[in-house]
């Protein structure tokens, strides 16, 4: 997809901006990431990657949980979220890959097994990242995972294939479609609206509908089965969990990941929509923090 600057998008991300911001960024080698390294620093380190439009706020309710139950956090927007840059580039999971494995190494926080969480289309990811850094990461925690889908010819798929045609859907009635996609996402109402402005906040940015769209058509969000035959041969604990109201991540796309992985044990939400992490933390960390305390040894290569 040719990159585009939507209407709306009339801000850019300068230093002056970014000071008023909380957390801290640090200049990677395709532009600058915001993150959050926080929590109490004994902790075992528990990087999250993030879906399609989330910032690193997202996670707060979790991190929150988290740090009082001892691990450390490190959560961060991805390239075209949040406050971090929009950069002309793939937005695909080599990038996405490259930018938590050069965030972590920057943090010094490689000597120590990281304890990786992905969601939705962050669990693709995290999975990618798994893959390459193998002896870095146990256990790994995908929520609502996305990629289980099997690709349709009909629309609105067959629009994402189309540079042409995704292009000017993505900057006439990208906005729109991502107000309505965030709304079906959250199960309740008032946190449903508390997500959407969180991400629309963020979309004011020259390049923010590009980043979005051109990450729908790369890495592909559906027909990933491989990958996860792929995690589940690398012998990595898995612990998939997922919200029993789901619409993106159905029970039976989530039956498939379970399939595909083949965990000891997975977990699902009850009344709990696709972002899980956001609606019920305390739920989520309930699952998570036992299975990360009882695997803290690094994997052979």
């Amino acid at each position: 997809m040719k990159y585009f600057v939507a209407p709306g998008e009339g801000r850019e991300p300068t230093a002056d901006s970014r000071n008023a911001l909380r957390g801290s960024f640090i200049e990677l080698s395709d532009g600058v990431t915001r993150y959050e390294l926080t929590g109490p620093e004994d902790g075992d380190v528990v990087p999250m990657a993030g879906g399609l439009t989330i910032p690193l706020f997202y996670w707060d309710g979790l991190v929150s949980e988290l740090h009082a139950r001892g691990l450390r956090t490190l959560t961060c927007s991805a390239y075209g979220r949040g406050y971090s840059d929009r950069i002309r580039a793939r937005y695909d999971e080599t990038l996405f890959t490259r930018q938590l494995a050069e965030l972590t190494d920057r943090l010094g926080l490689t000597a120590r097994p990281l304890h990786l969480v992905g969601t939705s289309v962050g669990a693709l990811v995290s999975m990618t990242y798994a893959a390459r850094y193998r002896s870095s990461v146990s256990p790994l925690t995908i929520v609502g995972p996305a990629g289980l889908a099997k690709p349709r010819s009909a629309s609105p798929d067959r629009l994402l294939r189309s540079d042409l045609l995704a292009g000017v859907v993505a900057r006439r009635r990208g906005l729109r479609l991502l107000q309505g996609h965030l709304a079906h996402h959250v199960r309740d109402p008032q946190l449903g609206a508390e997500l959407t402005e969180m991400v629309l906040d963020t979309l004011r940015f020259e390049g923010s509908l590009y980043a979005v769209f051109d990450t729908l058509q790369r890495p592909p969000v559906t027909g990933r089965d491989d990958l996860y035959r792929r995690t589940m041969a690398l012998g990595i604990p898995a612990l998939p969990l997922g919200g029993d109201e789901d619409p993106v991540t159905s029970p039976a796309h989530f039956d498939t990941a379970c399939a595909l992985l083949k965990p000891h044990r997975h977990h699902v939400v009850t009344q709990c929509g696709h972002m899980a992490p956001f609606e019920r933390h305390h739920d989520v960390a309930d699952q998570l923090v036992p299975f990360v305390s009882a695997r803290t040894e690094r994997l052979d290569p």
